[in-house]
C-alpha cells in the first residue's frame, strides 16, 4: 500500500493561487499514474487532473483546464497541482490518489490508494 500526504490547502480569496503537494511513501511511485481528486460538501468526488508515470501526459476536468497544472518529481516522490486563479466553486476537499498500473484515468475507481485530503477553501 502506498501512503499518500496531501499539504498546501487553506484559506485563499478568489484570484488567488495555492499549489498542493502529495509525498508518497515507497519505491515504486515512478510507476503509478497520480490524480487529483476533490469533493464539495454535498456533492460526489469528481476528477480534477491525472498525470502519467512519466510526467509526459496529464488531463484535467474542463472545469479547471487552464487554470490548474499537474506536475511530479519522481525523484522527490511528489506529485503537485498548482492552482491559479482559484473561483469559490473550488472550495473543495482535495484527494491525491495513485494508480499502480500507471494509466491516468479520471475515474476514481481505477485508483488504489488515496491520502486522507487537504482543505481548500476560496472565500473572500
Amino acid at each position: 500500500q502506498v501512503q499518500l500526504v496531501e499539504s498546501g490547502g487553506g484559506l485563499v480569496q478568489p484570484g488567488g493561487s495555492l499549489r498542493l503537494s502529495c509525498a508518497a511513501s515507497g519505491r515504486t511511485f515512478s510507476t503509478y499514474g497520480m490524480g487529483w481528486f476533490r469533493q464539495a460538501p454535498g456533492k460526489e468526488r469528481e476528477f480534477v487532473a491525472t498525470i502519467s508515470w512519466s510526467g509526459g501526459i496529464t488531463e484535467y476536468a474542463d472545469s479547471v483546464k487552464a487554470r490548474f497544472t499537474i506536475s511530479r518529481d519522481n525523484a522527490k516522490n511528489t506529485v503537485y497541482l498548482q492552482m491559479n486563479s482559484l473561483k469559490p466553486e473550488d472550495t473543495a476537499v482535495y484527494y491525491c490518489a495513485a494508480d499502480k498500473g500507471g494509466r491516468t484515468s479520471t475515474w476514481y475507481p481505477d485508483y488504489d490508494d488515496w491520502g486522507q485530503g487537504t482543505q481548500v477553501t476560496v472565500s473572500s
